[in-house]
């Protein structure tokens, strides 16, 4: 019997060789292109990942068929190649194979000090990488510092330097395969995104001589900036430059004309057009933007290797659209190129990523975007800097419900406290300010009106940038990138809505909001918060009066007095969407948020309400609770003081018949918060009924709306099928509903989600990412117990989740019919929910 020899270890990368990318690497499939493209590779040879396994665990020898590169310049380089560029892999090893045979035939052919020069190189890298020697005693440069190097080698070893190329080989093979089995590089790749037994492959290539007479040397050439995306040469090339090592008349050149000194185009105007042509080819054939490595000895061009161009979320935008444009790729494939998450770069001004950065602490980037304001400790004090026309950041402990005037007049927010939807994150992203929550290295000195992080100390008036999109704080006015809101943007949102998908509606609580859902063509609000148009100047005592009153006809007294300001607000709103569907949520939160708590805001109050401050402060007292997003707030304040939720409802439809007149007809949606019972829904709805039944007859005007349930306990989520038969539409408000399905506060829980996190308790953060096993069962319980009862219920996402691209993914597939988000995030997600579309589509999708 036969027995077959062992399958090759490395095989020669050619235009037919069984290259494939999960076996051999990203690199090894690239350089394959490359090849059959016709460029000019050096001999390249591709040594598969169950190969470079083996060899690590010393259950194969490195390969002996690699004998035969040694017989053109007599060196080769050694390079990894993971299945994907980004998990990295070890260094690469150059100039392979020289010793002192080769070293002096190639002084005859590049001169004695390059020669020299080389062969150092080898020696130092060979002796600290492979060897594993003191780095220190590998430091020497100049004259006689490869003889130096040699001989040291030969003492630490007890034997002189390896003259066999191809031990030399395997030993450089075994190092790297092994190298990549480190604990280290495990946990720098898996950082990346890598799974922990990630393969990796190698691929050795003949390396062609970037030193020697002639035009000689080495670079990289690209055709787009990496920040824009905007065609454009960049790169370098470095004459008489060997990897590491710089020869005799080195000298770097600008790739194009250029007036601050020599340039390749001018210099050798054929090698540039030969480069240019390459790129042309490469982005046509390989259906990217990349980067090109490449050598020239003696005016000749050797390709070494290309590279996707790294770029930034602006450019990543431009060259998607650019290459469907140009006809490279389809429309679909450019959509599904673009990370949602870039979107929301592109609608801030961002910090450039060229200028340098001071960073003087880190926390938590809750709302995208960057900008640079003199820090203020307070609402008032960021009013008055707006007055003067100062931008601001406004630096708080937290910030609580009172804080929204002081957000609205500052151009970004900082909180030593809070997570992903703590009150600053939710507003920032409402109103498009960066914000930068749960900095908690930094200590807050409100009476001093100092900010100390580490050993640095800033007073308010200091100038600080932050950056949302990083969490970064930087000391000083950064260099600020404008928003990139241009044709490419315009075309992708384009592209996105003829892909399809789910709806998506924008959380909005104000004209200005309302504005920017339609100008990122939002296709409705989705949430109205009211009680944020509470807090207006003119609105809070007539609030703090009415939750003062004794009886319900004192309360209507003073809520007479809001009725009229609400009616102006829903009716803008409506004007605004212009026929679009307006959902407006009933009031929410505990009445105490509306009180004042210290002894300066209690005087006051007591002085505006004509009752002594021991009243006044009894009263404050007895309406805290313990927990107040558990107490006395949605549906049950609603229930207990119903002529709140009487003047509201009142206010929508005297709203709805008089945007009606001006235009469309409008069908309010009317959401009732926090509810967990049917009964609670049928007495809200009574109530309702009713006062619409008042209105049809004191303005002889008919109309229409819808009322919703938003299901935030989980109570809701498993009695939708008894909710739904009372409701014309559900919107889950996936917040609260994460917060009470945990039993986590969202405002507390970014002072431990980093550890848990980091140490696998959960995947992400529930609050940034949707719980799809917990919080998204009960989701998926809901919608099925709803549909059940009422196959055409409306359903929907409402909370912050309803941003999240793969969130959204989760709610297409689990067949909701829009997400809601903050005005800022419609962008990103229209963008998901046409992937997800594209994705559902191509029948990837499963829940």
């Amino acid at each position: 019997m036969t027995i077959a020899p062992p399958p090759p270890t490395a095989i020669r990368i050619t235009p037919s060789a069984p290259v494939v990318r999960d076996l051999h690497g990203w690199r090894a499939k690239c350089l394959q292109r490359l090849i059959r493209m016709e460029l000019p590779v050096p001999r390249s040879f591709a040594i598969g990942c169950d190969n470079v396994r083996m060899i690590a665990q010393g259950r194969r020898p490195p390969p002996a068929d690699l004998s035969p590169i040694f017989d053109g310049s007599g060196l080769v380089s050694v390079r990894p190649s993971a299945v994907m560029p980004e998990w990295g892999g070890p260094g690469t090893v150059l100039n392979v194979g020289i010793n002192d045979a080769l070293h002096d035939r190639l002084a005859g052919r590049i001169g004695q000090a390059n020669a020299d020069a080389v062969y150092l190189s080898f020696v130092q890298s060979y002796a600290i990488h492979i060897a594993r020697l003191d780095p220190d005693l590998f430091t020497q440069d100049g004259p006689g510092a490869l003889a130096g190097a040699l001989r040291c080698y030969c003492d630490e070893m007890d034997a002189p330097f390896p003259q066999d190329p191809a031990e030399q080989l395997s030993e450089v093979l075994r190092s790297m395969a092994r190298a990549w089995d480190g604990p280290t590089a495990r946990l720098l790749r898996q950082a990346k995104g890598a799974p922990p037994d990630a393969p990796l492959g190698l691929v050795v290539q003949e390396m062609a001589l970037a030193l020697g007479p002639g035009i000689c040397g080495s670079g990289t050439i690209q055709f787009i900036d990496p920040v824009t995306g905007a065609p454009r040469v960049t790169g370098r090339f470095r004459g008489q430059r060997h990897g590491p090592t710089i020869g005799t008349g080195a000298e770097t050149l600008y790739l194009t004309r250029d007036t601050r000194g020599p340039s390749l185009e001018e210099t050798a105007p054929e090698i540039f057009a030969d480069l240019v042509r390459f790129g042309i080819a490469a982005r046509e054939r390989l259906r990217e933007e990349m980067q090109i490595e490449f050598v020239v000895t003696g005016g000749q061009i050797s390709v070494i290797d290309a590279d996707r161009v790294a770029r930034g979320s602006r450019a990543s935008v431009r060259i998607a659209v650019s290459l469907a444009r140009d006809g490279i790729i389809p429309p679909t494939e450019a959509l599904m190129r673009v990370e949602p998450r870039a979107l929301a770069d592109l609608l801030h001004h961002q910090v450039d990523p060229r200028a340098p950065r001071d960073v003087i602490t880190r926390g938590i980037d809750a709302s995208p975007g960057a900008a640079t304001g003199r820090i203020v400790f307070s609402a008032a004090a960021a009013q008055s800097a707006h007055a003067r026309g100062e931008p601001c950041i406004l630096v708080r402990r937290e910030t609580i419900p009172e804080d929204i005037r002081g957000m609205h007049a500052s151009v970004g927010v900082l909180t030593e406290r809070g997570g992903t939807t703590s009150h600053a994150a939710v507003i920032a992203r409402g109103l498009g300010l960066p914000c930068i929550v749960g900095a908690s290295a930094i200590r807050i000195d409100a009476r001093a009106r100092t900010l100390r992080a580490g050993t640095r100390m800033l007073r308010e008036g200091d100038e600080i940038t932050i950056d949302g999109s990083s969490g970064e704080v930087l000391a000083g006015a950064a260099v600020l990138l404008p928003p990139a809101l241009d044709d490419a943007f315009t075309q992708l949102m384009d592209w996105a809505a003829d892909a399809g998908g789910m709806g998506v509606r924008a959380n909005a609580d104000t004209p200005e909001d309302a504005i920017t859902a339609r100008r990122f063509q939002a296709q409705g609000i989705g949430l109205c918060r009211t009680e944020h148009m509470f807090f207006d100047g003119e609105r809070l005592p007539a609030m703090r009066e009415m939750i003062f009153a004794d009886s319900p006809e004192d309360r209507r007294l003073s809520l007479d007095r809001i009725l009229p300001m609400q009616r102006q607000d829903f009716s803008r709103l409506f004007e605004i969407m212009a026929g679009l569907p307006v959902t407006i949520r009933l009031f929410d939160p505990p009445l105490h948020e509306f009180l004042p708590h210290d002894r300066e805001g209690l005087r006051e109050l007591a002085e505006s309400l004509d009752l002594p401050l021991a009243d006044v402060t009894r009263r404050v007292e007895a309406l805290t609770e313990f927990n107040p997003m558990l107490g006395m707030r949605g549906v049950r304040l609603g229930i207990t003081v119903p002529e709140i939720y009487d003047m509201q409802a009142r206010a929508i439809f005297e709203a709805t018949i008089e945007a009606s007149r001006k235009g469309d007809p409008v069908v309010p949606e009317i959401m009732i918060p926090l509810v967990s019972a049917m009964r609670e829904v049928e007495l809200v709805k009574t109530r309702i009924d009713a006062v619409a039944a008042a209105v049809r007859n004191q303005t002889r005007t008919d109309f229409t709306y819808r009322l919703g349930v938003m299901v935030e306990t989980p109570r809701a989520a498993l009695r939708a099928g008894d909710i739904a038969g009372q409701c014309a539409f559900l919107s889950f408000g996936t917040n609260d509903l994460t917060q009470m399905t945990y039993g986590l506060s969202r405002d507390d829980a970014g002072r431990f989600m980093g550890t848990y996190v980091g140490q696998g308790v959960y995947a992400e953060d529930p609050f940034h990412v949707l719980d799809q096993d917990g919080v998204g069962e009960l989701l998926l319980i809901g919608v099925q117990r709803a549909r059940a009862h009422k196959p055409g219920i409306t359903l929907s996402v409402c909370g912050e989740h309803g941003g999240n691209p793969e969130s959204i993914a989760f709610c297409h597939k689990a067949g909701l019919d829009y997400v809601s988000c903050s005005p800022f995030r419609v962008p990103v997600a229209r963008l998901a929910a046409a992937q997800s579309a594209i994705r559902m589509s191509q029948g990837r999708a499963e829940i």
